[in-house]
């Protein structure tokens, strides 16, 4: 069985350099993981940061359902907890205090036991000039793949 991505964060990776991946999981409410498992996430704008010695996940838009009791309905961009082992969250802490990274979370999904999942990176920003060598390395590689297709024998 495969894993069911609810979300992705397409600007992390055109705005910073991934360095490292880590799988997280994530302290969430049973309406909140309903409004994952219907689709209502945004990860635009999201990110990560050490709060007491925990890492949370900020910015991050879980949206509520209809049926959801006003009463209970959460803030949709509330800080949410993010579980991981304690060795990783020190090493990831060291990297983000000494060498300057930044972790960004990468995309939230449903992992083969059906647990809700947030891969989150290490990563480093780019810089503009950095940015348009990706751009101009993609495009080239496009038209090299239509050259070929279109090259008949």
């Amino acid at each position: 069985m495969a894993i069911k991505v609810i979300t992705q964060n397409k600007k992390a990776r055109h705005e910073y350099e991934i360095l490292e991946k880590y799988e997280a999981g994530i302290v969430l409410q049973g309406s909140e993981v309903k409004a994952l498992r219907a689709g209502r996430a945004n990860l635009n704008d999201a990110y990560c940061r050490f709060i007491k010695g925990e890492l949370y996940l900020l910015n991050a838009h879980i949206g509520h359902l209809d049926t959801t009791n006003k009463h209970f309905a959460k803030d949709d961009r509330a800080p949410r907890k993010l579980l991981m082992h304690k060795k990783e969250l020190d090493k990831l802490y060291g990297k983000v205090s000494k060498d300057g990274l930044t972790i960004v979370p990468l995309m939230i999904y449903f992992n083969e036991r059906n647990l809700a999942k947030v891969s989150i990176a290490l990563a480093r920003g780019k810089k503009l000039h950095d940015k348009r060598e990706t751009l101009k390395r993609r495009t080239l590689e496009k038209e090299a793949k239509i050259a070929m297709k279109n090259r008949s024998y």
